[in-house]
């Protein structure tokens, strides 16, 4: 039993260094929402609304992605 458990083991040997070169960050990422209520500008709803329409995506996507860009340059800058 002991030499077919050392057997097994060798044949799922983890090596001591992996090629993470073709590695994506965030794969694996899945943010959690949060439901808000915000009050906003009805001229800004309008353009999301209408944007998601021309996107093939929804608009409250739409909305937190802009959200996040604006984020990321403001970090930046």
């Amino acid at each position: 039993m002991r030499d077919e458990l050392l057997k097994m083991e060798a044949e799922y040997d983890i090596p001591d260094e992996v090629d993470m070169s073709g590695a994506v960050r965030g794969y694996f990422y899945t943010p959690h929402k949060v439901s808000v209520s915000m009050r906003l500008d009805d001229d800004i709803v309008m353009y999301f609304k209408k944007l998601s329409l021309a996107e093939k995506q929804g608009y409250q996507t739409l909305m937190n992605m802009a959200l996040r860009k604006y984020i990321q340059n403001s970090a930046t800058a």
